[in-house]
């Protein structure tokens, strides 16, 4: 590295350039006036985004850290963090900055302040307000060289202006872990988990001792072409592709356009990656929509009284027409999967009900009826992590 001693910084500390061998986990790096700006799909995807939801999803950092090597015992790095305000709705919890020393939390930090993005749920509009730069601060980290991951937040939009340490920074060093790409919906993103290292990707690949690469789209993972080409072409030693939740979500297709549209989706991945596992995991349980089809809605009735509901909206009869419930998906999925397995000794499926089933909603109900919480999140992910990568599961193995 090249560290900047900045004349604007306390003396003895020094700033190093942000540049892509300090990030893990973003696709690309757009520099912008006010930072750097990760994404999770690259600038050619980004051109084909249809709508605001995914543009917003892919530009949040889950997953996204940065890492390096160092002696510092203390680190500051600004930052222009992206607020979203929904109308009408309570707000939202500041996303959290967590610091890890040798892959251990050494401390958390947030931004209290930053751009404001404004949505109206009834009509789709949003406006944004500028903000200011925050820095957070990070000290007491022990004097010895270590590796330092900085984990941004995985809903929170994050501009990367400057890092700065009382000591010297190098690049992370090149390991022989296992990198681990993942495409799934909200829940894959983290949402509503309360830490970057608490969503259940992170938990599972921190148990599964991966990197990972989360390509989890809030309200997005309906089978788009553009990010089947994006995991075609990204390095990866394991795959994972969790779908049909946002399909009944936003209710883009029926039976008979989805089991091509999986089809398509796998053979995309499978012309760059013809022999890596890849996982087709199907939808954990919701009751919002185990029968009954979409679109989902906001629940204006749980918004009036201040908190986030959703509800479904379509009609159980339909399902005979060709709507898509979570029922109806699971059992496309094995089929499919079971199928394509008779030529594809890498291809396996796992039942998203085993993740997260019916007896873990009782315990472990949905807040808003379809996004889990912190400890719903962990135990997702330990399930993940003892059935994926634990004896005889499809990611069982060591290094590289």
């Amino acid at each position: 590295m090249h560290p900047e001693h900045d004349a604007g910084a306390r003396p003895g500390w020094i700033t190093t350039p942000l540049t892509a061998e300090l990030l893990r986990g973003a696709l690309d790096l757009e520099r912008t006036e006010r930072g750097l700006l990760p994404h999770r799909l690259p600038a050619w995807a980004r051109r084909q985004i249809p709508d605001g939801q995914l543009a917003m999803a892919q530009s949040q950092p889950a997953g996204v850290r940065l890492a390096f090597r160092t002696r510092a015992t203390a680190v500051e790095l600004d930052v222009v963090a992206t607020k979203r305000i929904y109308r009408g709705a309570p707000p939202r919890p500041d996303g959290v900055y967590e610091l890890l020393v040798d892959g251990r939390l050494a401390g958390r930090a947030v931004a209290p302040e930053g751009d404001a993005l404004v949505i109206d749920l009834s009509s789709g509009a949003t406006h944004t307000r500028p903000g200011p730069v925050e820095t957070l601060r990070f000290t007491g980290l022990p004097e010895h060289e270590k590796a330092v991951e900085i984990w941004l937040p995985y809903d929170e939009t994050t501009r990367l202006v400057a890092l700065r340490t009382d000591d010297p920074v190098d690049p992370p060093r090149t390991g022989d872990r296992r990198v681990w790409v993942h495409h799934g919906s909200s829940i894959s993103h983290g949402s509503n988990a309360a830490t970057p290292t608490g969503t259940w990707p992170a938990v599972a690949a921190a148990l599964g001792a991966v990197e990972l690469v989360n390509l989890g789209f809030g309200g997005s993972a309906v089978l788009d072409p553009f990010t089947a080409r994006t995991i075609r072409d990204t390095p990866a030693d394991l795959i994972s592709v969790k779908v049909g939740i946002n399909i009944v979500n936003l209710d883009v297709m029926r039976l008979r356009a989805f089991g091509p549209a999986v089809h398509g989706f796998l053979d995309t991945i499978r012309e760059g990656h013809p022999t890596t596992p890849l996982l087709v995991v199907s939808p954990l349980h919701c009751a919002l929509h185990e029968d009954t089809p979409g679109p989902t809605l906001p629940d204006l009735g749980a918004l009036s009284e201040g908190r986030m509901g959703f509800v479904a909206a379509g009609d159980p009869a339909e399902t005979a027409a060709g709507k898509l419930t979570l029922a109806v998906i699971r059992a496309e999925l094995a089929r499919i999967v079971g199928e394509r397995a008779a030529d594809d000794p890498h291809l396996y499926h796992l039942d998203g009900l085993d993740l997260y089933g019916e007896a873990d909603a009782a315990a472990m109900p949905l807040p808003d009826a379809l996004h889990p919480d912190p400890a719903a999140h962990r135990h997702i992910g330990e399930r993940f992590a003892h059935l994926a990568f634990g004896a005889g599961g499809p990611f069982a193995g060591g290094t590289r």
